[in-house]
């Protein structure tokens, strides 16, 4: 297959609206949809028991971490049993999904859309490489980016993260101490609440976390870019213990992404029930880049001559600001 690469200016002139809207679509699901599509609603999932208390009611960061980090047990994760709504587009009806991730950057999914938008979706992540292919006519379109040369260029990328930050939002991130600059202090709402920093080619990106006090896991995550605005944001609920684990994971969730270029998409993502630490495949191509798309757009190309808007999305207005309180 020829790679064939698009320079912003050329895209544009060629349609970026139809593009942005395939490509809001397919990265939010791309740590969670696949299968088939249906119009039917669902009742919402019966919630499960309550994870077990292990926190004291003033943790100190090294004990909390301590507990969130129990997810680093779980290295496998697969659903066939999820369904997604995009919240923003309800026109695109619900959909039915499976999903299969391995630490730390692999994921795969395939999706069946609905017969009015066409073939279905192709979307994953390895170690080089994220992508994601989508129908446009008759015909294919692969997006794909170097996960490493995407990181040069967040403050000015179609899109704000890398998508492999989702696989926080599934209830899989890790609290490194070492990052922290303040918490964790309890919030009004019963909540723990923890600040911490992460260096990037572009400058400081700041993240917010809360945690439920008393069994540990993450409910809500605010990923900040240096200019402080909001750019990625998830809220966890429906957690269901896994004993063997030691860790709670989310079996609902909802993912926001403000990028510097095109409008915020929301989407909620059901889930129920997890295979741990085993693929529900045997697939030896299941983490591999496809090759059948006939046309390749490398995202670090296409978002090049891209400058992020001004006071787009500040922190002055969102539910956690960057920084606040103490700073160790």
């Amino acid at each position: 297959m020829k790679t064939q690469n698009y320079t912003y200016n050329e895209t544009l002139a060629g349609g970026q609206t139809r593009m942005r809207s395939l490509l809001w679509i397919g990265v939010l699901v791309v740590c969670f949809v696949s299968g088939g599509a249906t119009c039917a609603r669902h009742e919402a999932p019966m919630p499960f028991p309550p994870p077990p208390s292990v926190l004291t009611d003033a943790p100190s960061i090294a004990e909390l971490s301590a507990v969130v980090n129990r997810t680093g047990s779980v290295q496998q994760l697969s659903t066939n049993t999820a369904t997604v709504e995009v919240l923003t587009m309800p026109s695109v009806p619900r959909l039915s999904a499976t999903v299969n991730l391995q630490r730390e950057r692999r994921f795969r999914m395939r999706a069946s859309l609905p017969i009015m938008l066409g073939a279905g979706m192709d979307m994953g992540s390895n170690d080089e490489v994220f992508w994601f292919e989508v129908p446009e006519g008759m015909s294919k379109v692969l997006y794909y980016a170097d996960h490493d040369q995407y990181k040069q260029q967040l403050n000015r990328a179609v899109l704000p993260v890398d998508p492999t930050w989702i696989m926080d939002a599934l209830g899989l991130v890790q609290l490194d101490p070492a990052t922290v600059v303040a918490g964790p202090v309890l919030r009004d709402d019963g909540k723990l609440e923890v600040r911490s920093i992460m260096q990037m080619p572009d400058g400081i990106y700041q993240k917010v976390c809360f945690f439920e006090k008393s069994a540990g896991y993450v409910t809500d995550q605010f990923l900040y870019a240096p200019d402080n605005r909001l750019i990625a944001k998830s809220s966890a609920t429906n957690h269901r213990y896994y004993d063997e684990q030691q860790c709670a994971l989310p079996h609902r969730v909802e993912i926001s992404l403000t990028p510097a270029v095109g409008p915020p998409l929301a989407m909620k993502i059901d889930i129920g029930s997890y295979t741990v630490n085993q693929l529900l495949t045997d697939d030896p191509t299941l983490f591999v880049m496809p090759q059948t798309a006939s046309q390749a757009v490398d995202l670090t190309t296409l978002s090049a001559n891209v400058a992020p808007p001004v006071g787009a999305y500040t922190a002055e207005n969102s539910i956690a600001t960057p920084l606040r309180g103490t700073m160790r």
